[in-house]
């Protein structure tokens, strides 16, 4: 499965969709004044794993026939500079479930081990820049 992201902005749009296996939903992000978007990359990063933890809280519980009734994720990591990467990014999750706590908790550790971006972090995931479609990149100096 593939899944991607685009943003378009000028001085007066900003436009942002994500595309999942081939479906694109727009989201409603507000641009800044100068340019750029007004939700920044580490904010989206932080947003990221904890959407990844709770959509796959559920998937896991339903795995486990665990019910769930509210999932609350909070993720937090220092950033340092411009150019530095993040720090120290912890998380916590917080159930509402009529499990008991010991089904709760072996739910919160699963789902911990087969969190997909959690995991793409932890892993060091190559980035790579390459060329727009159909352009070439400059050589290099």
């Amino acid at each position: 499965m593939q899944i991607s992201a685009q943003l378009r902005n000028t001085a007066s749009t900003h436009h942002v969709s994500v595309t999942t296996a081939g479906r694109a939903q727009a989201l409603a992000i507000e641009g800044r004044a100068g340019g750029g978007s007004a939700v920044n990359g580490g904010e989206f990063l932080m947003l990221a794993l904890a959407t990844c933890y709770c959509n796959d809280l559920y998937r896991e519980a339903a795995r486990l026939g665990i019910p769930l009734t509210e999932v609350e994720v909070q993720v937090v990591a220092d950033f340092d500079g411009i150019g530095l990467a993040a720090r120290d990014v912890r998380y916590s999750a917080r159930l509402v479930s009529p499990a008991a706590p010991a089904l709760i908790e072996q739910l919160l550790h699963e789902t911990d081990a087969v969190a997909e971006v959690h995991n793409t972090l932890r892993s060091g995931a190559q980035v790579q820049r390459l060329p727009w479609p159909g352009e070439a990149l400059p050589p290099s100096a």
